[in-house]
This record gives structure tokens, C-alpha cells and sequence, in this order.
């Protein structure tokens, strides 16, 4: 096995509580427990050596000699069973073609459990294959010591507080490599093995022994979840494939528990080789949830939105964040506003790419943008879970009443820049999408609110930004006031309403985007070396500004331009349909992986490009 597989090399399993990492190479190299956000179990992908990994992979015996063959001699293919979150990792040999099928079960309700499982099914569909596997768990980072109890069908990982226990069944004996486990088996056509991993408190009971049929129930079961949930989607267009995986991945990344979705499944991974951009994105952003929301109504899943609008009026209703703001630009998946940032010192990093962070200091800024994805979140989720109740909308209205005070304050601004406060366009522009969306609510409903002082605050912005936010110089809009620096967050003012797609201001601030951050239709967020954001290093084109950017050009009517860049990006996918947070110069994915931005965007990205391509065609049918 590579000591670091590149990112975009794995596939992603869940059970909507947490999820795992699985290499092309049969290595599930990231997975935390209970929650997504909790220490992790293996965490081979931030440090092979001292973070432990569960490998399952294939040998190529050379008959000649008697001995492993190189690795070269073993091709590893991997996909998802269609329209499902089991994923399928094929090794291709000399004697024979071996699969590992790994699914984590999902079962309802969705009450918070510290029992999860992983299920690894061995099967030969051709010829023999040799299987290895290796078990080497580290807890809590790698910082906490483990003891093991094998007697070669099972093992017992003990940590502090947690405890994992392996199972197999079939022809594989367990047996001890120190404090760890690891196992040969040879497999022939039509045979098959299971491993099962359960990790759980550690005073929870063992988990019941396996059998045949309980595995095929847990298969046919998992199956069954997400074919009946996938085929809720009402998405019928032209990547319904692409659209449905994103869903997925999207579904998979959301803590059922309270609905709440994370930004990303890892922590670390860089968004520069080497560099120090490695950041914890395994929480709960306002902002990113709050367009989720927007990406899967659009698909049909209100079920999702409903929670997610839930969890976000719960946190209005917790009256305040520890830095006084009304709301916090990111909280823990249960609600939790803590989320202190640590280096941890002892990882080295994906390919050395140090420091290793967990928690994210973030959530300490003042971001001013968030009000208003607040709003667009409980506006959006109003049209399928109703109008909000008479308390909630109060303390709705009262949010505006305060940020007719506030708005006007220079922020961290959307990209979580640590080179001082300023006035960013975007988050103006955000703000008056809370007042634009709060009148239309009040007036649509009959609600009660001071809508002529929330009109005043919201006609005072739209000013500003036409005004200060835009720059004669460059004939587009900015990333703060007084700066000439292009900022590709603006991509959203079509989307939120604030310009008509086709606007002259809107369609010469795209023209300067093509010309400064678009790089063979990949977009770069900003320039740092133009706009210093208190970081070293640079960065790799931000694939959530890459699908935006493919939206705004659909909505502006350049839709053969929009098709080309949209089909371009869809080849930066890895090989199961998967985005990291960027692409790096090479074509390579950076940052924490899988990405909800990125994937929510895709979706937003498909549907005005679908939308603009039937316009298209009805409009040359009318005029043949």
C-alpha cells in the first residue's frame, strides 16, 4: 500500500451519525467515532505511521517465485453499487479478480449512538485471490495507548472510554502483530469472508457473533436505504448520475441526530502541499448548511431541510454565542459553540503537510454574512415546513431589529482570512439579502416587524455596495471597499437576487473574473499575493467558485460557454464521482475531502445549466 494515497483516491461510507475513508487500494485510512467530529479510530491519512489504519488489501503471488508479487501487479478498481453508499474495491491480479464490498449499516431512527460499525464482505469473482488485512486502531489521534485480546475470530481493541471490536467470518484467523491484529486468506471463485469492526463504549456489550444471513440482511438492508431515499430525488436532468452522487455525499455528511450538516468528512488535509492552509472542517458553518439547504430542496428532499432549519432555529433559540453575536459562524453537530483549535504536534501530516489542526479558532470570528444565509435557510424551508411559529418568528425579527444596528461593521469576511477585518462586499451583500428575505417573509404572512426601518437598512446597503462595493477602475464589483481585488464569493449576487444575472454591472464584474481568476474554467476564490490574507503559501482553484462560476454564466445566457466549463470540471472528479475542497495546478484535489460546498454547488450549478440549455432549445424550436 502507498504510505499516502493522493486524497481524491478514496471513497466515502457512512451510517449518517459518521463516516469513513477507504482508499483504491482497500485502506480505510480516516474514521472518527461516535460522531463526525469526534477523536478518530484511524487517522493513517494525517500520519501512516502513528495514526492507525484498517487495510484489506490483495496479493499478486508470482508463481515463478513463490513470493508477493509488486504491487504493480495488482490494479485496483473502485466504484459505489449504483445510486447507494456501498462501495465496491476490485483488485485485478494475475490469478484471479478479488472485490471488497464496505458499507457502514444504517439504522432508524436516527437517535445518537457511540455504536457504529463497518462492514468489510471479501469475495472472489474470478479465479483466487489472496487477501492481507491489518487492523492497527489508534485512539484519540493517535495519542491514546490501546490493549488487545485476540483469540484468533475475534479481537478486543480496549482505549480509554472506547473499545473496537473485530469480527470475522469465514477462513480468516486473527492473529497478534504486538497490539494489533492482521490475517492472510486465499479465496476462490464463488467464495467469500466478512470482517466486521464495531466500535462502541467500553462499557457496551459485545457485539452478537456473525452469521451468513445477518451479513446479507445488513447488505440488503443498507441497499435498500439508500435506493428508497435516492429515489426521492426529483432531479430527471442530463447528470442525473453526477446530481444523485453529490445528493448522496451530501446526505452522508449530515448528523441525523439534529440535521445538521458538516463542511467536510476530514480534518488537515492541505490546501497547498507542504503548506500550513490545513484546517478542521468537520463541524457545522451557517453558511455552508444554509445553501445545502437551498441545493437539496431543489431536489425534492425536504425531510433534510426541515431538520436543518430545526437545528438552526434551536440555536436562535440558545440566545447568543460565547462572543456575544446572536449566532456563531460554526458550531459542533449537536449544537456545541466550543470548538478550541489544537495543533497536534504529533502528526506529520498528509505528506508531511504540517501543522495538523483540530478544532477550528474560526468560529471566534465575526463573520456578517451569516445572517443573512440564516434567513435564506428558514425562508427556503418555509415553503415546505410552513411559516414559523409566532415565538420563532420573533426572535427572527428581533435578529433583524439588531442587525439594523450591526451591519455596518468591517468582518473576517466569508473566506475566514486571518489578515484583519475589513469591509467585504460580500458580506454586505449578504446582509441585505436578511432584510430583503425578512420583509418578503413578514409582508407574505402577515407577520408582525418594524418594516419600515428593515426596508431603510436594506435600501442603505444596496447603495453601498453599488457604490463603494464597485470599483470604476476595474468596472467590477470587489472583494472589500476601497480595494481593486476581484473576490469570486460575488458569484452568488445573481443567485440571492441582489443583480439581475444580466445587469451591465454584473456582466463586466464576470468579464473581469474570466480575465483574473478563471484558469481554464477553475476558479481561484482571490489573489492572496493581492490581497494578503495573513497566511503563507498559496492555494488551488476553489471547485465550489468553479460551479458557481458556471451558474452565473447559464443565468447570464453565455450557456455554451457554462456547458463547456461545466463538463471540464466534471473531469476533475475523482474516480467515483467525489470533490475535494480545490484542484491544484496539476489537476489534483487539495483540502479536506469530501467537500459539501463543492458538492451543493454542483448541484445548484446542474440545475441552471439544465434549466438554460431547455430554454435554449425551445427558443431555436420556436424559431425553426
Amino acid at each position: 500500500m502507498r504510505v499516502y494515497p493522493p486524497i481524491a483516491e478514496h471513497g466515502l461510507i457512512g451510517d449518517l451519525q459518521t463516516c469513513a475513508l477507504v482508499s483504491s487500494e482497500g485502506v480505510l485510512d480516516w474514521f472518527c467515532s461516535p460522531r463526525f467530529d469526534s477523536p478518530s479510530v484511524f487517522a493513517g491519512l494525517l500520519d501512516h505511521g502513528r495514526g492507525g489504519y484498517f487495510a484489506i488489501t490483495a496479493d499478486a503471488p508470482d508463481a515463478s517465485e513463490g513470493e508477493p508479487a509488486s504491487d504493480a501487479d495488482v490494479i485496483n478498481r473502485q466504484l459505489y453499487l449504483a445510486d447507494s453508499a456501498v462501495l465496491i474495491t476490485r483488485f485485478l491480479t494475475h490469478e484471479g479478480v478479488g472485490e471488497v464490498v464496505d458499507f457502514m449499516p444504517v439504522h432508524g431512527p436516527q437517535a445518537a449512538t457511540d455504536r457504529h460499525q463497518v462492514v468489510r464482505i471479501l469475495r472472489v469473482v474470478r479465479g483466487t485471490v489472496r487477501f492481507t488485512l491489518e487492523c492497527r486502531p489508534r485512539f484519540d489521534y493517535g495519542r491514546a495507548p490501546h490493549d488487545l485480546t485476540c483469540d484468533g475470530t475475534t479481537a478486543r481493541f480496549d482505549g480509554p472510554g472506547i473499545t473496537a471490536h473485530l469480527q470475522v467470518l469465514g477462513p480468516v484467523a486473527l492473529e497478534t502483530d504486538e497490539v494489533d491484529v492482521r490475517a492472510t486468506v486465499t479465496l476462490a471463485q464463488g467464495e467469500r469472508a466478512a470482517v466486521v469492526l464495531t466500535v462502541c463504549g467500553a462499557d457496551s456489550p459485545a457485539p452478537p457473533p456473525l452469521s451468513v444471513a445477518g451479513m446479507t440482511e445488513e447488505f440488503d438492508a443498507v441497499c435498500r436505504f439508500w435506493h428508497d431515499w435516492i429515489g426521492r430525488c426529483t432531479y430527471r436532468g442530463r447528470w442525473q448520475e453526477t446530481v444523485n452522487r453529490s445528493a448522496i455525499t451530501l446526505k452522508l455528511m449530515t448528523y441525523a441526530p439534529t440535521g445538521a450538516p458538516i463542511a467536510a468528512a476530514t480534518m488537515g488535509l492541505p490546501e497547498q502541499v507542504g503548506g500550513e492552509r490545513n484546517w478542521d472542517y468537520r463541524y457545522t458553518w451557517v453558511r455552508d448548511a444554509s445553501l445545502a439547504v437551498r441545493a437539496m430542496l431543489d431536489l425534492g428532499f425536504t425531510e433534510e431541510a426541515g431538520a436543518f432549519r430545526g437545528w438552526l432555529e434551536d440555536r436562535l433559540r440558545d440566545g447568543g454565542a460565547p462572543n456575544g453575536e446572536p449566532l456563531q459562524i460554526m458550531y459542533r453537530v449537536d449544537g456545541d459553540p466550543h470548538l478550541s483549535e489544537e495543533v497536534l504536534e504529533h502528526l506529520e501530516g498528509w505528506q508531511a503537510s504540517a501543522p495538523v489542526r483540530m478544532g477550528n479558532g474560526a468560529a471566534d470570528q465575526l463573520q456578517m454574512d451569516i445572517y443573512g444565509e440564516a434567513v435564506f435557510a428558514l425562508a427556503q424551508t418555509g415553503q415546505v415546513s410552513g411559516v414559523l411559529g409566532y415565538d420563532d418568528w420573533q426572535r427572527s425579527a428581533s435578529l433583524l431589529d439588531w442587525l439594523c444596528d450591526t451591519w455596518d461593521r468591517p468582518d473576517e469576511g466569508i473566506w475566514e482570512t486571518r489578515g484583519g477585518q475589513k469591509d467585504f462586499t460580500y458580506s454586505r451583500l449578504m446582509c441585505w439579502v436578511a432584510f430583503d428575505l425578512g420583509i418578503r417573509q413578514a409582508m407574505a404572512h402577515s407577520r408582525p416587524g418594524d418594516l419600515p426601518r428593515w426596508t431603510a437598512a436594506r435600501d442603505a446597503i444596496m447603495e453601498q455596495v453599488m457604490t463603494r462595493g464597485w470599483s470604476e477602475e476595474r468596472q467590477a464589483f470587489v472583494q472589500h471597499y476601497g480595494s481593486p481585488v476581484l473576490d469570486a464569493s460575488l458569484l452568488l449576487m445573481p443567485l440571492v437576487g441582489f443583480i439581475a444575472p444580466k445587469d451591465p454591472r454584473w456582466l463586466s464584474t464576470l468579464d473581469a473574473m474570466d480575465r483574473e481568476l478563471v484558469s481554464d474554467s477553475l476558479v481561484y476564490r482571490y489573489d492572496p499575493a493581492a490581497s494578503p490574507d495573513g497566511l503563507q503559501g498559496s492555494e488551488g482553484t476553489f471547485s465550489l467558485c468553479s460551479f458557481l462560476y458556471v451558474y452565473a454564466l447559464a443565468r447570464a445566457g453565455r450557456v455554451h460557454q457554462a456547458r463547456y466549463a461545466f463538463d471540464k470540471m466534471l473531469t476533475y472528479a475523482n474516480h467515483v464521482g467525489l470533490f475535494a475542497e480545490e484542484v491544484g495546478l496539476t489537476g489534483e484535489q487539495l483540502g479536506n475531502f469530501p467537500q459539501a460546498f463543492t458538492h451543493l454547488s454542483l448541484i445548484t450549478a446542474a440545475l441552471a445549466l439544465d434549466s438554460a440549455l431547455d430554454q435554449t432549445a425551445h427558443t431555436a424550436l420556436e424559431r425553426s
